[in-house]
């Protein structure tokens, strides 16, 4: 059994929420967790209560975007002249377009 913790607002967190997701699906996840900087439990949290993620530029973060750039990398070389290229990826190259655009924003402002 998991240790009980707390959120921010001192309420214990012991209900646990499942949920079954494709493979796709799963990678997509993954991929935002990745580059969000924040854990998976958090950043569903987020997503799920229609909070807005902050990605705060950290080495996590840093590293999660460089996975995933050369993830991106790796599928457009096999894809080579355009042909077969599968929303999955749109989604992750447009998921890592705005987070580097945030950053960007954050940056000038």
């Amino acid at each position: 059994m998991s240790a009980k913790n707390l959120d921010r607002q001192g309420r214990w967190r012991s209900v646990t929420v499942a949920f079954r997701v494709s493979p796709e699906e799963d990678a997509l996840i993954e991929a935002a967790v990745r580059v969000s900087g924040c854990t998976k439990q958090d950043y569903i949290i987020k997503k799920l209560t229609d909070q807005s993620v902050v990605v705060q530029g950290n080495p996590k973060v840093y590293r999660g975007l460089k996975l995933e750039m050369q993830q991106i990398l790796t599928e457009l070389k096999r894809i080579g002249n355009g042909e077969d290229v599968n929303r999955d990826l749109l989604d992750r190259i447009d998921l890592i377009t705005s987070v580097m655009g945030g950053m960007k924003d954050a940056k000038d402002g």
